[in-house]
């Protein structure tokens, strides 16, 4: 079969939309398309209708019609197969069989019919595997759109971290009567480090609020400074208007005191000649009803040495885990050792671990269904009334020994419906009118702050309020695996080593 060109035309024989696969012009299909209708005997039905040099194929479509063009020497049988295909394709794009509706999805039955032939050679597919193909669903994409929002999560909780310090500091100076620390050796600007150090505190905290800050009052009196005209009083109503459908505004000049602040007087971490770095990352997944479709947990300790008179060394693991934890070594480590004494040394104790670069010396991971091992619970109810729907939700901490902080419990909202009417609520919420969600952010959540619920009505059903998503970070790893001593191989000499704990949230849904 040698398929030439497949086209939606008119009755009176106009192209709506026409593919070639071969080369061919305008000119020469159109004419082909307009000598159409005039060759059909309209007495008789036929599905073919042949001239000296080509085949039309066709099918009628209300009032249109889906041609194709092929070869006389084509396979007939063939030729009705592939037909009966691109007819089929054709209401997957098209709400009705109308011609500017066909005119306006017209790139992607083009892209559709591409997939069907290729070069003018049927291919072997079928109606959801074009489907499949022209959605052009990139895993890769999900990944790194995943890997930037951990990012950006993380770069937001340093940020509040690093507020935190300044503001502690900032406070104890007080306390004190002295200056702020880290705000010395300026020159003669550091007697005033004291109110720097407040002012840059108060502007990450508000940049960091949820809620929109109130403009700051400008001081009363007559002004003699410079005005430049009245367009300022344009940018103030269109930043008031943002504000009022829930957009969080910060100034450039606020931001940039804010990158400034944190670059220059962060605290440094505190890092050993010998650090290890243990992550975990959890993916969960929950029925809307309740119940753990899976839970999966990865972990990894990743050792850095970065003074080489440390390279011989073991590592003590001590290992509280009761959960079933699957354990893996990196294949230069001695298992038996391992096994035996929990340490983690190299199989060849006269060689060294590698200098300045990151090694995963051990990993586990954990997987089950089990409901009793979900780290926080949440529960959400909606319930349909009179107007829409009262939704309530809750979340209970099952694991006692962890303290997860920057928790965003994400709900999806209906779209066009308005911002929710919230009522009791613990914690803070924001309402993203652009992307229809409610963020419940609570900061911290420990054995102490366990258990939290909060109440909103809106007009919807209950499907709407689903899938919610849920993000936080934590210090403390969901396994109990921790080093608990470095030693050197020879004299078993104890080595000083710095440790940093993080407990991150891959994907974490309740469906």
């Amino acid at each position: 079969m040698v398929l030439l060109a497949a086209a939606v035309c008119t009755k009176a024989g106009k192209a709506i939309v026409s593919r070639q696969f071969v080369e061919m012009t305008r000119t020469r299909i159109e004419g082909l398309l307009a000598a159409f209708p005039k060759l059909m005997n309209t007495g008789k039905q036929h599905t073919f209708v042949e001239t000296e040099s080509v085949r039309y194929v066709y099918q009628p479509m209300e009032k249109l019609y889906m041609v194709l063009i092929t070869t006389k020497n084509s396979n007939i049988l063939e030729d009705l197969e592939t037909l009966r295909l691109f007819s089929r394709v054709i209401p997957e794009y098209c709400r009705a069989l109308e011609e500017n509706e066909i005119s306006e999805h017209c790139f992607d039955l083009i892209f559709a019919f591409d997939e069907i032939v290729a070069l003018g050679y049927r291919e072997n597919v079928n109606l959801a595997q074009i489907r499949t193909f022209t959605e052009m669903d990139s895993h890769e994409e999900k990944v790194f759109r995943a890997v930037r929002e951990t990012q950006e999560r993380e770069a937001k909780a340093e940020m509040r971290r690093k507020a935190k310090e300044l503001q502690q500091a900032r406070r104890d100076a007080e306390r004190q009567g002295k200056k702020a620390p880290g705000f010395g050796g300026f020159g003669s600007s550091a007697v005033s480090g004291g109110s720097t150090a407040a002012m840059i505190t108060e502007t990450i905290i508000e940049t960091d609020k949820p809620k929109v800050a109130p403009a700051p009052a400008r001081p009363s009196g007559p002004s003699k400074a410079l005005k430049l005209g009245a367009k300022g009083k344009e940018v103030d109503n269109f930043v008031d208007k943002l504000k009022s459908e829930g957009e969080t505004i910060m100034s450039s000049n606020m931001g940039k005191r804010t990158s400034e602040a944190t670059k220059v007087h962060a605290p440094p971490i505190n890092m050993e000649s010998v650090h290890m770095k243990i992550e975990e990352k959890i993916t969960l997944t929950c029925g809307r009803d309740g119940g753990l479709q899976n839970m999966e947990l990865h972990g990894m300790i990743m050792l850095r040495i970065s003074d080489d008179k440390f390279g011989r060394i073991r590592l003590h693991v001590e290992n509280e885990d009761k959960k079933g934890v699957q354990l893996q070594t990196h294949p230069n480590v001695d298992k038996k050792l391992f096994t035996a004494e929990s340490l983690i040394g190299l199989k060849n104790p006269e060689k060294s671990f590698p200098v300045n670069s990151d090694v995963g010396v051990l990993k586990w991971r954990l997987q089950t269904t089990e409901e009793s091992f979900i780290p926080l619970t949440i529960n959400c109810w909606p319930s349909e009334s009179g107007n829409g729907c009262d939704v309530n939700i809750e979340y209970e901490l099952q694991e006692d020994n962890l303290e997860l902080n920057d928790v965003i419990i994400t709900i999806p909202l209906p779209s066009g419906v308005g911002a929710p009417v919230v009522g009791e609520i613990d914690g803070e919420y924001r309402h993203d009118s652009r992307r229809s969600t409610l963020e419940w952010c609570l900061p911290v959540i420990d054995a102490k702050n366990k258990s939290g619920s909060l109440e909103f009505s809106i007009a919807g059903q209950p499907s709407d309020f689903f899938p919610v998503q849920v993000s936080f970070i934590s210090k403390r790893n969901y396994c109990n695996i921790q080093v608990t001593k470095v030693t050197q191989v020879d004299g078993n000499s104890p080595v000083r080593f710095s440790t940093e704990t993080t407990f991150l949230v891959d994907k974490y849904e309740i469906l």
